[in-house]
């Protein structure tokens, strides 16, 4: 395969890559009624001064399905800690013994469901839009090439490997929104 030409595929794949994973990475912060430490991600915290994720301050785990434990490493944390996450969209109050922050997660109601399925279709959108960009992107470069002297036979080599590889990152995103869907409209 021509240098240009491989290039060009390895960079559409890594775009393609790239699409799938910011997917993946917006449907861990979408709430699907059960306990999950990445709903804190954007939560950050004053320590000393500088404003810091929840995790480089406390102890984040889910002891059971429905509720996420914070133990600050510091006492005099909690307050600051309770107070960072009333101010989020995380949109849950805490719940404090004095020790441990506990966040009950509550069930989800079947409008939230819908929205929140429409949300993650959304997201399921854009990804694909990016991938075929990248495809798009692909085959417009390898048509250039082709111009300026590559053999056609290797353009169109050249398109059906990078439509292959879009039709891969195609089917992963499918996969992908079906596993969140489902875990979403699971009661």
């Amino acid at each position: 395969m021509n240098e240009d030409v491989q290039l060009t595929f390895d960079m559409a794949e890594e775009s393609m890559s790239h699409a799938t994973h910011h997917l993946e990475e917006a449907l861990v912060h979408i709430r699907a009624g059960k306990a999950n430490i990445r709903i804190l991600d954007a939560v950050r915290v004053n320590y000393y001064g500088s404003s810091v994720p929840i995790t480089n301050v406390a102890n984040v785990s889910t002891p059971d399905a429905k509720t996420i434990a914070i133990q600050p490493w510091e006492k005099t944390l909690i307050k600051e800690i309770e107070k960072a996450i009333i101010n989020s969209e995380v949109g849950i109050m805490p719940d404090n013994n004095g020790e441990v922050i506990r966040l009950s997660i509550p069930p989800l109601t079947e409008e939230r469901r819908k929205q929140l399925v429409k949300q993650v279709r959304n997201e399921g959108e854009e990804a694909r839009i990016s991938v075929r960009n990248a495809r798009h992107e692909a085959i417009t470069s390898f048509k250039k090439m082709v111009k300026d002297g590559l053999p056609e036979d290797a353009g169109k080599d050249a398109e059906e490997d990078v439509q292959k590889i879009h039709d891969k990152f195609m089917k992963k995103i499918e996969e992908i929104l079906a596993v969140k869907e489902k875990e979403i409209l699971t009661v």
